[in-house]
Order: structure tokens, then C-alpha cells, then sequence
């Protein structure tokens, strides 16, 4: 039998937000505080009359966000220079700069774009079958996963959800990242949990080399690079098909992977701005001006769409053989989601701290005791649980076991 409780699975859209660790002195910092950042970010109006969610991302695109926008310095400052713009001017010059912002659209507008009639043809999981392999016998251990092992290139919050899911159930998982790639210091330790962490340099040839290694153990390979990046790299889904026959392939990205937005960078709060979301939300609760989820709703539940895709794919290759790429996106979440349609607010209840606390299990972390959500499915006869704590990234050599 399988048991999901609704309220936990609520709680776990929010589920970063519910970490507490007993010593918060040595907790994971955030990722940035500055002043500058925190002015730009969010709805700003723009002259035309629309909205845009600007979105500074890491420190590196946040500086070229300040630079084309002159350095403001404060609230005001920021909006005085949005406002000088129209919406789709400013949408087309940020994506031309490789950076992450986009305008608000209502759900009609985005269904009628080109990108939207592409990706709402899309079903929320692909999978598609991109090579021919030998089934694979299905393991012994006592958990549905124990003989699987995923390697998780992926980083914030859908990709590695996705990879943590598979852990639940046995799956050994290591988390691939480099050296110079920011990170998310506390999502990290959320979604690091059953994983072991490992630093590869996918530029030089003896990275390159270490990973086809891995690959060539691996039932998963999971990445959430923009359209393109791993394929330049040699680790596009043919090349790792190549590699490893019956394998199964993983992308997550914001906004799909065909049409004219595959390789546009993109966050959880672009995905609910473009899709509608923002706008439907701001509607119902903000008198018309655009308002997020309370939640990282698209990225937690592409996440979990996506580990959903990988066990259905490993499913039908352990039956009929064959290698499978899954494709999913948040922007495609946020579609479906959005169909869901909206509960009255009188019928929320928010959480109190014994309601979370009932949810909550304890990892024993390089930080001190981690108190985090448990995994919100429950089955029968096999445990739904992680078993190793999360650690600094890089902090294991790049193997499976060791």
C-alpha cells in the first residue's frame, strides 16, 4: 500500500523553509545579502503599463543586471529605471544578455505565444525512448531502488529534488558539481540528503574521462544544464546513450526543451511570471498587481515529476529494454498547476510548529543537527527514508562507494 498525506506533501513545496538546524551560528549561510541585489529583484512595472519579475540569480548575473540597468541603489531607484522600458523590449535585451527576467503574462497570452503552443503541446513528462538496450533484471536488495545508482548534475532545487526522491527509495547517488559553480549553501544541505558529493572538471580531459567512468556504472544520469551546455561538453543524451546503453537521461530546465526559449535561463519565480501563475495569484489576492506562490511550487514538483519520469522510464526498461530520455520543465509544470485552478483563501491553514514538527526527522550533519521534512510517501512494505546526511559539496571522491 502506498500512503501520501496531503498536508505533508503541502509542507513539502515549502520544504527549505522548514529546515532548522539546533546551532543556526553553524547553519549554511545564504547565498548573498547585498543591498544592490536585494533593490532589484522582484515585480517592477514598466512604462507600457506591464509588469516584469527581475530575477539577478547568481552574483555574476546580478552584476550584469546592475550594469545594464546603471547600479541602482535602492527600491526606488529600481523602479525608476524599469519604468523607462517597455516589457518586451526589456524581456528581449535581458534573455539577448543571457540573464534571467521575464514579463508577466496572463495565462491567454502565454497559451497563444509561439513558446507556449510549443510547450503546452508537450505532455508535463516525456518520455521518450532514444536507444535500444537489454532489459535490466530488476535488484534484490530490500528497497525499490537498493541496486540503482544516479549521478546528479543538477543544483538549487528541481534537479537535485528529483535525485534526493530516487535516494528515498534506495537509489545510491552521487552529486556532481564543480568547483567554480555557485551554489545555494542551504538548499544544498535540503536536498543533499541521501547523497554522496563530489567535485568533477567536465573541461579538462581527465574530468571528462572520470565522468564516461561513472556513466558507465550508472542507471541515471540527471542534469539540469541549459539546452546544449552538456552537449558541447560530450555528455548530451546520444553521447551518454552511447555510453551506456539503457540508461536513463534526465533534463530540467525552465522552459522546455523545443521552440525559441530551450537554451533561456530561467528560476521558479520566471516559470509562475510567464505561464500566468503570477498573474492569476495577483488577481485573486493583490488586486491585480502580480504575486508569486507562496511556495517553490514549479521547481519541488518538476522535481518530483521528474524522479516520477525516471521510475516509470527504468520500469519500462526493466520490462522491454531499451534507453529513455525524460524531459521536463518548470514553465510545463506551472501550465499544469496552473489547470488545477486556485482553492478559496478561506480554506488554507497554515502551518504551526507542532504540525512541522510531526513531519520532521533529524540528520546528524557536518552543521550540527539538521531537523528536515521526511519524505511525504509512505509504503507498505519497504522504508522511504535517507540514509546518509547531506555534506558540503565535494566532499567525496568522485565513485559511488568508497
Amino acid at each position: 500500500a502506498v500512503r501520501v498525506g496531503t498536508r505533508h506533501v503541502e509542507a513539502s513545496l515549502q520544504s527549505y523553509a522548514h529546515v532548522k538546524f539546533e546551532d543556526p551560528d553553524r547553519a549554511p549561510g545564504p547565498r548573498m545579502a547585498a543591498a544592490q541585489r536585494a533593490a532589484i529583484a522582484g515585480f517592477h512595472q514598466t512604462g507600457d503599463g506591464r509588469w516584469m519579475y527581475i530575477h539577478p540569480g547568481f552574483a555574476h548575473n546580478t552584476e550584469s543586471l546592475l550594469e545594464l540597468f546603471g547600479h541602482p541603489s535602492n527600491e526606488d531607484e529600481s523602479r525608476q529605471v524599469v519604468a523607462s522600458w517597455e516589457a518586451p523590449q526589456l524581456e528581449r535585451e535581458i534573455m539577448r544578455r543571457g540573464l534571467c527576467s521575464a514579463m508577466v503574462r496572463d495565462p491567454e497570452e502565454w497559451d497563444a505565444s509561439p513558446m507556449g503552443r510549443i510547450l503546452n503541446a508537450r505532455p508535463v513528462v516525456e518520455i521518450i525512448q532514444v536507444g535500444d538496450a537489454d532489459p535490466r533484471p530488476a535488484g534484490a536488495g530490500p528497497r525499490p531502488l537498493t541496486d540503482y545508482k544516479v549521478l546528479d548534475l543538477t543544483r538549487v532545487l528541481a534537479g537535485p529534488t528529483c535525485a534526493r526522491t530516487l535516494a528515498s527509495y534506495g537509489a545510491r547517488v552521487i552529486r556532481i558539481s564543480a568547483q567554480d559553480l555557485p551554489h545555494v549553501p542551504l538548499f544544498v544541505a535540503e536536498t543533499g540528503l541521501g547523497k554522496r558529493s563530489a567535485h568533477i572538471d567536465l573541461k579538462s580531459d581527465s574530468g571528462r574521462s572520470k565522468m564516461r567512468e561513472l556513466i558507465g556504472e550508472a542507471d541515471v544520469f540527471s542534469q539540469g544544464y541549459r539546452t546544449g551546455a552538456l552537449e558541447r561538453q560530450g555528455f548530451g543524451v546520444a553521447d551518454v546513450v552511447r555510453e551506456k546503453p539503457g540508461i536513463v537521461y534526465i533534463s530540467i530546465n525552465c522552459y522546455g526543451h523545443e521552440g525559441p526559449w530551450r537554451s533561456v535561463p530561467g528560476w521558479e519565480q520566471l516559470a509562475q511570471t510567464v505561464t500566468g501563475m503570477a498573474s492569476l495569484h495577483g488577481n485573486y489576492h493583490n488586486d491585480g498587481r502580480p504575486e508569486l506562490q507562496p511556495a517553490a511550487v514549479t521547481d519541488y514538483t518538476t522535481g518530483y515529476l521528474a524522479a516520477y519520469g525516471a521510475l516509470a522510464a527504468l520500469l519500462r526498461q526493466r520490462e522491454q529494454g531499451g534507453s529513455y530520455w525524460v524531459r521536463v520543465s518548470l514553465a510545463r509544470t506551472g501550465v499544469w498547476m496552473r489547470g488545477l485552478g486556485l482553492r478559496e483563501a478561506t480554506t488554507y491553514r497554515p502551518f504551526d510548529d507542532e504540525e512541522i514538527r510531526s513531519y520532521r526527522a533529524v540528520a546528524q550533519t557536518e552543521w550540527g543537527a539538521m531537523h528536515h521534512l521526511r519524505p511525504a510517501v509512505e509504503l507498505s512494505n519497504t522504508e522511504v527514508l535517507w540514509k546518509q546526511p547531506p555534506v558540503s559539496l565535494g566532499s567525496h571522491a568522485p565513485a559511488f562507494t568508497g
